[in-house]
C-alpha cells in the first residue's frame, strides 16, 4: 500500500476543480481496502473514496484518506439460458462494461451508455438515464461496512434503490463499495419509452443499435469532459405531485413531463433550466451549457466557491420563475472528506 501526500484532485474529478488532498492511496484489491481502512483508523482520518469523480465536488483541501478505488474484473458467476450473474469490481470503467455486456448479447444496460465513472459508483446514485436505473439489474452489491468493520454483501432489495438515491446515499460514511453483482437478461424487450430515442432507433430493434443511438444522442447533446469540464446532469430532474403538475402545465402547456407509477409526475430539469434563461448564460467563470440547460461547465480555474455560485443562482431563478427547487446531483465534500448537504 502506497500512501501519498499532498496529492492534487484535479485530474481525477470530471469538473476539474483544484484540490489537495492530505492522504491518498490507489486501491486494486479487497486487501488493498481493508490495509487504506486500517491506516485511516490508526491516522484518525476520514475515508473519503473516489470513485470515477464525475459526480462530486471537492474542497480546494480535503484532510482525509482519499481512497481512490481502482478494482478490476468482470467474473461470470452464473450462465444459463435465460441471463448471465456478473461480478464486477467496483473500479471497472462504466461505459467500458456497458459495451462489453452489449458484445455479450445481455440486455438491459444499453440505455445507460456512455455515463461517465466506474462501477462501483452506479448503485450510489442509482443511475439512470432513458426511463432505466441500474438498480433493476442489480442483484447485490459488494462493501466493506465500516461501522461493522468487516466485508458484507447487501442484497438489491436492501438497497433503497429509488429515484437517484440508495442506502449508500443515505449512510455515505459507512460503505466502501468493492463489487457490484449483475443479472442481465439474454432475451428482453428494449426500453425506447423516450420519444426522442425511441425515433432514434427505428425499426432496428436491436440491442447494438439502442446503444448506438443512446450514444450518439448524449454525444451531440452532453460536452465531453476533457472538453467542457462538467459532472454530466447536474440537477435532478424534479417529482412532483399531479396538482403541482397541473399549476405549472395550465401556465406552460409544452412543459416536458413523465408520469410516473405512484401518481407523480417527473418534470425535465433542464427545460425548466432553460426557461428560466440559463441555457449558455455565464456567472465568471462557470456556466450552464450552450447545448444543455442541464449541464454546468467550468469554463475556466473555477473553484468551488464558484460552483457553488452559478448553481444557486440557477436555483433561485428556477424557484422565481416555478416555485420548485432544484436538488443538485453531485455530492458535495468537505474539508475533513465529511458529506455536506448543498445547503450548507
Amino acid at each position: 500500500m502506497n500512501i501519498q501526500n499532498n496529492v492534487q484532485l484535479k485530474p481525477f474529478n470530471t469538473l476539474s476543480l483544484n484540490s489537495i488532498c492530505s492522504h491518498y492511496v490507489k486501491t486494486q484489491s479487497v486487501a488493498d481496502v481493508l490495509d487504506a481502512v486500517a491506516y485511516a483508523h490508526l491516522a484518525d482520518l476520514n475515508v473519503l473514496v473516489l470513485s470515477g469523480g464525475s459526480n462530486m465536488l471537492l474542497p480546494e483541501h480535503v484532510h482525509s484518506l482519499v481512497l481512490h478505488m481502482d478494482i478490476q474484473g468482470i467474473e461470470v458467476l452464473e450462465d444459463n439460458p435465460q441471463s448471465q450473474v456478473l461480478r464486477v469490481g467496483a473500479g471497472q470503467n462504466w461505459h467500458e462494461f456497458v459495451l462489453w455486456s452489449t458484445t455479450q448479447q445481455l440486455i438491459g444496460l444499453q440505455n445507460l451508455a456512455l455515463i461517465p465513472g466506474l462501477v462501483g459508483a452506479s448503485p450510489v446514485q442509482n443511475i439512470g438515464a432513458y426511463g432505466v436505473e441500474v438498480g433493476e439489474f442489480i442483484q447485490s452489491v459488494q462493501v466493506y461496512d465500516q461501522q461493522l468493520q468487516k466485508l458484507r454483501s447487501i442484497a438489491a432489495q436492501d438497497c433503497h434503490f429509488a429515484y437517484r438515491h440508495s442506502i449508500f446515499k443515505e449512510q455515505p460514511q459507512r460503505y466502501i463499495i468493492t463489487h457490484v453483482t449483475f443479472k442481465l437478461p439474454k432475451h428482453a424487450a428494449l426500453k425506447l419509452g423516450y420519444g426522442d430515442l425511441k425515433a432514434a432507433v427505428g425499426d432496428d430493434l436491436t440491442a447494438e443499435n439502442l446503444q448506438r443511438q443512446v450514444i450518439h444522442i448524449r454525444q451531440s447533446k452532453l460536452p465531453d469532459p476533457q472538453d467542457y469540464p462538467n459532472v454530466g446532469s447536474f440537477f435532478k430532474n424534479p417529482v412532483v405531485t399531479s396538482q403541482v403538475f397541473a399549476r405549472i402545465a395550465h401556465e406552460y402547456p409544452q412543459l416536458p413531463h413523465y408520469p410516473q407509477n405512484d401518481g407523480s409526475v417527473k418534470l425535465a430539469a433542464g427545460w425548466l433550466i432553460e426557461q428560466a434563461g440559463w441555457k449558455g448564460k455565464q456567472l465568471g467563470s462557470v456556466g450552464m451549457f450552450h447545448k444543455q440547460a442541464l449541464v454546468l461547465v467550468n469554463y475556466a480555474e473555477a473553484t468551488l466557491a464558484d460552483v457553488q455560485a452559478t448553481y444557486r443562482a440557477v436555483q433561485q431563478d428556477v424557484y422565481g420563475k416555478f416555485h420548485l427547487m432544484l436538488e443538485p446531483e453531485p455530492v458535495l465534500w468537505s474539508k475533513h472528506g465529511l458529506l455536506l448537504a448543498h445547503t450548507d
